[in-house]
């Protein structure tokens, strides 16, 4: 039996093609209750196994598959791993996938995760050329396992600074950029952001994670990344990135987004959802419990506190909600 490697290796040839086109529903704003919302408040799952890494130190990638499956299946309520992606993607469509390799390839979205949802994607029917996974440069793309491939039989693999950007800027308040052409040949993008500390936005996980398509993220880092909140309200960003894998697997609870591995974290977990907004506020609440139990001050002590998430919140960018009274928080 091939293992995922070989399994992707055949896939970016053009040889594999799985499923077929299947009437599915498309997750948007008024996604369906089931899955984004539970009595009126958004659905985030948080998925953990203690066991991931082996005794060697080295991610089980059979265990990162189950992982996945049970955080897909819960967030669905479908037990069949192939059933339930159909109903988060349309087939037919162009799949993105937006890894994050800033940090370096110690603190990066782990190639084991999203090798794993590339499979279950085939396997859902999205076939090998409408899968595309992309980073802004092509260091932070090899940090996630990856090198640029431009080939549209395959699985494509692309670097930003390769592949391009945009040449008409697009803007919401004080966010004025250009769009990584990466993204906008897709349909619908998922983000599979890492968690981290970070030195100025406090927190960096599926909203900061849209700092890597653009051509300037430099130009959003003031007032502690207040940006992130308008990044994610220009429409091409808003309405494609519409579900979230994001990768807690590893992270570094201070000394972020680069990679210290004497502030090495391992949660394990995956944290799943269409609210983007909810999953960062989830996310923050993980970093406070684990700075407090390093014996840290917390972000807010530190003059650090993600309050783009609180912006992303409001009535001028309702990107989503960040009260946990309407977080439905489930930990499978």
């Amino acid at each position: 039996m091939k293992n995922r490697r070989d399994f992707l290796k055949t896939a970016a040839t053009g040889a594999v093609l799985l499923g077929s086109s299947s009437a599915v529903t498309k997750l948007g704003y008024a996604a369906a209750p089931d899955t984004h919302t539970v009595a009126g408040k958004s659905k985030v799952v948080v998925a953990h196994d203690a066991q991931l890494h082996g005794a060697d130190g080295k991610l089980d990638e059979k265990r990162v598959q189950a992982l996945l499956d049970r955080a897909i299946a819960s967030y669905t309520g479908i037990e069949n791993p192939v059933a339930a992606w159909k109903r988060i993607v349309p087939v037919g469509k162009v799949i993105g996938l937006k890894v994050n390799g800033l940090g370096g390839k110690g603190i990066a979205t782990h190639p084991e995760l999203t090798l794993a949802i590339c499979e279950r994607l085939q396997q859902a029917g999205v076939k090998p050329g409408q899968i595309v996974i992309f980073e802004q440069r092509t260091n932070f793309l090899q940090a996630c396992g990856f090198q640029h491939t431009d080939n549209p039989a395959g699985i494509r693999k692309l670097s930003g600074e390769i592949y391009g950007y945009e040449a008409q800027s697009s803007n919401f308040g004080a966010a004025t950029i250009k769009l990584a052409k990466a993204l906008t040949l897709c349909d619908m993008v998922i983000g599979l952001p890492i968690l981290k500390d970070h030195s100025m936005a406090g927190l960096t996980f599926a909203m900061k994670n849209m700092y890597g398509v653009v051509d300037r993220p430099q130009d959003l880092h003031a007032s502690n990344c207040a940006a992130v909140a308008d990044l994610n309200c220009i429409p091409a960003i808003r309405d494609k990135v519409r579900f979230t894998i994001g990768d807690a697997i590893s992270s570094v609870y201070d000394g972020g987004p680069s990679f210290h591995p004497e502030r090495l974290w391992q949660p394990n977990s995956l944290i799943v959802g269409q609210d983007r907004v909810a999953i960062d506020h989830t996310a923050w609440q993980m970093l406070e419990r684990k700075r407090a139990e390093a014996g840290m001050q917390s972000l807010e002590a530190v003059g650090r506190p993600p309050r783009y998430i609180a912006t992303a919140a409001d009535a001028a960018h309702k990107l989503g909600v960040n009260d946990p009274q309407r977080i439905h928080l489930m930990q499978v």
